[in-house]
C-alpha cells in the first residue's frame, strides 16, 4: 500500500477520514472505524507516526522539497537552511521534485513515509483546495516557503514564508515608467513558473495603467527560468518589436540571458535598452553592466523558514523585497542614472 490516499479509496471515504482513524479521534462513526482499520490491516499499511515536537522524535530528518529541477534562487535558501537544520543537530534530506501532474502535497505525504521526516519545508509548488486532505493527515510541522497556495486552502495546517509579488513588480515597472519608458517589454517565466509569472505579470501590468500607459500584450513573452529561454525571448520580442526600450524580467536568469543578447546584437545596456530582472541573485549584480533588480530577502526566507518549523506554531510571514538599482536601468532619452 503506498499511502493514505489508497487506504481511503478502497474504503470509500476521504483522506481526512482515514487520518482520523489512524490518529484515533473520536469523530469517527463505529462502523466506518472499523471498516478502515480491516483495510489497513488486510494491506499491511504501516502509518507514519512522527510527533509535532520535533525535539521529542527519535530520528533527526528535515525534508527540504523544491520544485522543479535545479534553480539558483533555491539553491541559495537551501544552504541557509542546511546550516540553520545543522546547528539544531538535524539534518537536512534535499529532494527535487519534477515538474508533473502529482499534487505537491501528496509528494510531501510520500516523502514523509519514505524518509520518516520529522518535518518539511517544501520550496515552490502549488496548493489548492485539494491538498487539504493531505496536510490534515500530516503528523509533522511544514512550511511553505515561495509557494502558490489558494485562498481555500486551510492555513492551519501549515506555516508559510511568502512575498508580495504583484506590488514588488509593480515598485520595479514603476521605476521604468518615472524613467520615461513607455514601451516597456515583459519577459517571464510562466512557461514553467505559472505562479510567479502570472503575479509578477500583474504587477507589470498594474503599473503601466497606474502610469497612463497602454497594455500592449505583444509586449510579453513566456519562457522558462533559464539563461537561454532570456536570450530567445530578448531576441524574438526585440526583433520584432524594435520600438522597445526597456525590459522587465521576471527572474535574473532570464535577465541575464536577455542582457546577453542585446549585447551580442551590437546594442548597449542601458542606452538602447535598459532591463530589471527579479531575485537579487550575484549574477546580476556581477554581470556587466550589472543589472537592477527586485532583491529578495534570501538570508531571512531560509533562516524564518526553519525558525518556524521549530517553533511548533502555525505562523504566516509576509517579507519584504527591495528594488536594488544599477546600471542597466537609465532614462528613456539615454540619460544615465
Amino acid at each position: 500500500m503506498n499511502n493514505i490516499k489508497d487506504i481511503a479509496k478502497l474504503a470509500g471515504v476521504g483522506v481526512s477520514t482515514v487520518s482520523r482513524v489512524l490518529n484515533n479521534h473520536p469523530d469517527v462513526n463505529a462502523e466506518t472505524r472499523i471498516k478502515i482499520q480491516k483495510i489497513i490491516d488486510s494491506q499491511n499499511y504501516i502509518p507514519n507516526r512522527s510527533a509535532r515536537n520535533l525535539k521529542m522524535t527519535p530520528t533527526k530528518n528535515i525534508g527540504v522539497i523544491v520544485k522543479g529541477s535545479f534553480n539558483p534562487f533555491f539553491s541559495e535558501i537551501v544552504e541557509i537552511m542546511e546550516k540553520n537544520i545543522t546547528k539544531r543537530n538535524f539534518s537536512l534530506l534535499l529532494h527535487y521534485n519534477p515538474i508533473c501532474d502529482t499534487e505537491d502535497a501528496e509528494i510531501i505525504i510520500e516523502q514523509v513515509k519514505e524518509k520518516r521526516l520529522n518535518g518539511v519545508i517544501y520550496l515552490g509548488g502549488n496548493f489548492s483546495k485539494n491538498s487539504n486532505s493531505y496536510l490534515e493527515s500530516l503528523d509533522i510541522p511544514l512550511v511553505l516557503a515561495s509557494s502558490n497556495i489558494d485562498s481555500d486552502v486551510d492555513k492551519n495546517f501549515f506555516s508559510s514564508i511568502s512575498i508580495d509579488n504583484v506590488q514588488s513588480a509593480f515598485e520595479a515597472v514603476d521605476y521604468l515608467c518615472q524613467m520615461g519608458h513607455k514601451n516597456i517589454g515583459l519577459l517571464s517565466s510562466g512557461l514553467i513558473d505559472e505562479y510567479n509569472g502570472k503575479l509578477r505579470t500583474i504587477g507589470y501590468e498594474k503599473a503601466l495603467i497606474h502610469n497612463n500607459i497602454p497594455l500592449n500584450h505583444k509586449y510579453h513573452r513566456d519562457g522558462f527560468y533559464t539563461f537561454d529561454s532570456g536570450y530567445n525571448m530578448a531576441k524574438d520580442i526585440l526583433t520584432i518589436h524594435p520600438e522597445i526600450t526597456a525590459l522587465f524580467s521576471t527572474s535574473d536568469i532570464i535577465a541575464v540571458g536577455a542582457a546577453k543578447y542585446i549585447l551580442s546584437a551590437g546594442r548597449n545596456i542601458p542606452e538602447d535598452i535598459s532591463i530589471i530582472g527579479f531575485d537579487g541573485l550575484e549574477y546580476s549584480e556581477f554581470f556587466h553592466p550589472s543589472i537592477s533588480s527586485v532583491k529578495q530577502p534570501i538570508e531571512a526566507i531560509g533562516e524564518k523558514a526553519v525558525e518556524l518549523l521549530f517553533s511548533n506554531t502555525k505562523k504566516h510571514i509576509l517579507l519584504q523585497t527591495e528594488l536594488i538599482t544599477r546600471n542597466s536601468v537609465c532614462k528613456a532619452k539615454g540619460e544615465k542614472i
